[in-house]
């Protein structure tokens, strides 16, 4: 089984998807990570350079033409699943799991790390809430589409896994 973890920027994705992977013994995929190999460069200093569109493209043809194990955890991009078909892409090859966290939630885990990220590097702390809230609103079409929803808050991966074996 293919799990493809979607959610904004700082959900946990990342730190939930090796978590998962370890605990089902599966192997774990970061798209960023894959991204990177692929530019030769960090996301942030592709993005700086490049630009929104360019990176979409990369991330596109990344997600699509990736080896992927037949039994792997891929955490993706924030915004991976609301551009060109990628949320398709990653429902007919695998399951989505969109990990939920309330604006408030998110701005908290990003303020520290915001310089590593260029859409957010600039911004205070009350810009970042509203920037979080207008993208979470554009987003919430695409990461709806998931198959399942979990609360990021104190997810576990018993809990994940648990779930994910009664629905299939």
């Amino acid at each position: 089984m293919r799990i493809f973890l979607i959610g904004f920027m700082g959900c946990g994705k990342t730190t939930l998807g090796k978590k998962l992977a370890q605990k089902m013994s599966y192997s774990f995929m970061d798209l960023d990570y894959e991204l990177e190999k692929a530019a030769g460069v960090s996301v942030s200093n592709y993005f700086s350079v490049n630009g929104e569109e360019a990176f979409r493209i990369l991330e596109k043809g990344t997600l699509n033409t990736l080896d992927y194990p037949t039994n792997c955890i891929v955490s993706t991009g924030g915004g991976t699943p609301c551009f060109f078909d990628n949320m398709e892409f990653m429902n007919r090859s695998g399951i989505t799991i969109y990990v939920d966290l309330s604006p408030l939630a998110l701005a908290k885990r990003l303020e520290h790390g915001k310089h590593k990220r260029p859409l957010i590097a600039s911004m205070d702390e009350q810009q970042l809430v509203a920037f979080i809230k207008e993208k979470l609103e554009e987003r919430h079409p695409y990461y709806e589409r998931s198959f399942l929803t979990v609360n990021g808050i104190n997810i576990t991966p018993e809990q994940v896994r648990n779930e994910l074996f009664q629905i299939f």
